[in-house]
């Protein structure tokens, strides 16, 4: 769209924007046109559908108002874009403003393909880049997608970033450019329009610079693309209640399986290890009985039922037509196909379509056909299924042993799911899904699912790419389960600028891919990695928190070396030291009178005991300290190698014994498990 005709949307929109005038060259200027403006001087723009930056290519003109300067204008802007389909010149009135950040704003809205509408605030003018890389992830920008924040949200939002403190004045001696409640109503405006119908038209809206002045938010340049005509189409609905039947199976069947250790034996294996009923169990093997003592059948027609779960494990040429019989004959509501060459390597594409085709044929008729999950995964490990999909020996990955953890863990890499598991030593997942091409189910569709199951307490997501729309869907349900007290920890791949796919706007260039994802992921809760170590992290500390009580961010630190100690200092980010009640105070001293450690170590927080302290006395001082009212977290650091606890199992030369019942190890444990606080 021209200029002026994003003007006309500002307008709509709420937005101030400056008086102007059209003109086709500069023998159309005309004085008496020119004394409608206010202003003394007038800016001189080129209207292009093909010039959406004008400032970069040269297309404006700062001149004095009037007549021969404003031809002088135009004529250079005719010259300088002699060849581009020029469909007019803008003569707009000079608005003064501040030109400072907090008085420029970026205010843009762009359809993604992943979240759908998202309306981007941030500092404006020409250096709106340079700010958005050099502040802090979360202090450029705020996010907001329709449908997920009230108005006083928005205006909590804003307040935590560098533009609403500097727009609405908040730093000392800083001017307020424009009222709290007039910026949080002009973007609650914008994002009432982005998730109405009209804003499924544009393909991109961004307003910059948005002058704040004089109680005004006027609207100093324009952009607005339409949507092309061949957008991203929305992803085919999927029966996604048959969800059930694919992690919770009552009858399964596996195809691909040898007599000997090929992938489709060693799943097989990993089913009947971990409980899969043999009965309820088919192979599809021509010329065979049986394998492994489950029964065979020779074609997918000749299985004696509809199965809840067949496992394709064909080579990739054979998929297509595997899934053809299984849709014809009616044979499985939900597949799990592992091969790759399905569509994610070039010359593959075909075989991809013909199973799209196949399901798309099923969910026409009232059966609805299966869901797919797949190909090119390593599988799904379900604990509620009794099922172990993945091509990986239990030699390999053993279980992790101990009680199943109240985690689901959802992969577009298999690799990087049984990374994860054999690092998670104790955590033993209830789901392991990997995902691989998303052919047909999705990283969204398995969220969703999950908000059902009350025994999934946290949930790890790695994402690689979403599928059209299923951004959105996944963080509708993200946001469902963090309100409803789970934890959901993700980690973004593909962060960098080409993965991001920026177009020339601003918007798109500081708000690229995973910028979108991470902030609107984070204001709905979600706990988002910066590394794949800080995902490890953060899932096993979810995992080992789940159910304490966090009232606050008030900290009581514990440690028997000095350098811990200052190290809880330095690092506390969000949370504060903890003041300890008097009460408290005097419980330590006599916690150290009994440790005959009075006079050595002094009551603190952080609190270091020395290594002196032994395991009855580090078992006091930190109970102590995690009763007190004013503690809503305690972190306790353990150094092993003082001779004063015990930390190692029983052996020659020493008496210690970490699993005693009065060594610091189950010591700690009990405190653990005896307190709501985290």
């Amino acid at each position: 769209m021209l200029e002026t005709e994003g003007y006309a949307v500002a307008e709509a929109l709420g937005f101030a924007v400056p008086d102007h005038l059209i003109v086709q060259g500069a023998d159309d200027v005309d004085p008496t046109d020119l004394d409608r403006l206010s202003s003394a001087r007038v800016v001189v723009k080129v209207l292009s559908p093909e010039i959406a930056h004008k400032t970069e290519l040269g297309g404006i003109r700062v001149t004095a108002r009037a007549a021969a300067p404003v031809r002088a204008a135009v004529t250079t802007l005719e010259q300088r874009f002699t060849g581009w389909p020029v469909l007019g010149f803008a003569i707009v009135e000079y608005v003064p403003h501040a030109e400072r950040p907090g008085a420029e704003l970026l205010l843009g809205m762009r359809n993604t393909p992943d979240f759908g509408p998202v309306v981007t605030v941030g500092l404006g003018g020409v250096q709106t880049e340079f700010w958005a890389e050099r502040l802090r992830d979360g202090d450029s920008l705020a996010m907001f997608a329709p449908g997920f924040d009230t108005l006083d949200r928005i205006a909590e939002r804003c307040a935590a970033t560098a533009v609403g403190a500097l727009a609405m004045g908040h730093l000392r001696g800083g001017t307020v450019h424009l009222p709290g409640t007039q910026l949080n109503e002009i973007i609650w405006n914008v994002i009432q329009f982005a998730g109405s119908p009209a804003a499924s038209e544009l393909d991109e809206l961004e307003f910059n610079p948005v002058a704040l002045t004089g109680n005004r938010a006027v609207v100093l340049d324009a952009v607005v693309r339409l949507a092309p005509l061949a957008a991203t189409p929305p992803y085919p609905p999927r029966p996604t209640d048959k969800l059930g039947a694919l992690l919770q199976p009552r009858s399964a069947a596996v195809i691909g399986v040898s007599e000997h250790r090929n992938p489709g034996r060693i799943i097989l294996e990993n089913m009947l290890r971990e409980g899969f009923p043999p009965e309820r169990l088919h192979v599809i093997k021509p010329e065979a009985d049986q394998v492994a003592g489950v029964r065979c059948y020779p074609t997918v027609e000749a299985l004696p039922e509809c199965v809840d779960l067949l496992v394709v494990s064909v080579p990739a040429a054979e998929v297509p037509t595997v899934i053809d019989d299984v849709v014809a004959h009616r044979k499985a509501e939900s597949l799990i196909v592992i091969p790759g060459g399905l569509g994610e390597r070039a010359g593959t594409e075909d075989r991809e379509s013909r199973i799209r085709r196949s399901l798309e044929r099923a969910r026409s008729t009232d059966w609805a056909g299966p869901v797919l999950n797949g190909g090119n995964c390593l599988g799904v490990r379900s604990a509620p299924g009794c099922y172990d999909t993945t091509f990986i020996p239990g030699y390999k990955l053993p279980p992790a042993g101990g009680p199943r953890a109240p985690l689901a863990l959802i992969s577009q890499s298999g690799a990087f799911t049984v990374a994860r598991a054999s690092r998670y030593v104790g955590l033993e997942p209830r789901y392991v899904i990997s995902v691989g091409n998303q052919t047909d189910l999705t990283v969204g569709d398995y969220l969703t699912y999950l908000t059902a199951d009350p025994d999934v307490r946290v949930v790890g997501c790695y994402v690689e790419a979403f599928r059209p729309g299923d951004g959105r869907r996944w963080l509708e349900a993200a946001a469902e389960l963090v309100a409803g007290g789970r934890q959901i920890v993700l980690y973004r791949a593909g962060r960098t600028p080409a993965g991001s796919r920026a177009t020339i706007s601003h918007t798109a260039a500081v708000a690229g891919d995973y910028v979108v994802a991470r902030a609107l992921a984070e204001a709905a809760g979600v706990l988002v990695a910066d590394t794949l170590d800080d995902f490890d992290d953060l899932v096993r500390l979810c995992c080992q928190l789940e159910g304490k009580q966090v009232a606050g961010r008030r900290l009581g630190a514990v440690s028997n070396a000095g350098f811990e100690c200052v190290a809880f200092a330095d690092r506390l980010g969000t949370f504060s030291l903890a003041p300890l009640t008097p009460a408290t105070r005097d419980g330590l001293r006599r916690c150290f009178t009994r440790a005959r450690l009075d006079g050595v170590v002094g009551v603190g927080n952080p609190l270091d005991l020395t290594p002196i302290t032994n395991d009855e006395g580090y078992e006091d001082a930190v109970r102590t300290v995690l009763d007190d009212t004013t503690v809503d977290v305690a972190i306790v650091g353990c150094v092993p190698l003082t001779p004063a606890l015990q930390t190692l199992p029983a052996g020659a030369g020493h008496e210690e014994d970490l699993t005693g019942e009065g060594s610091i190890v189950q010591r700690l444990e009990r405190l653990y498990h005896g307190s709501d606080k985290a």
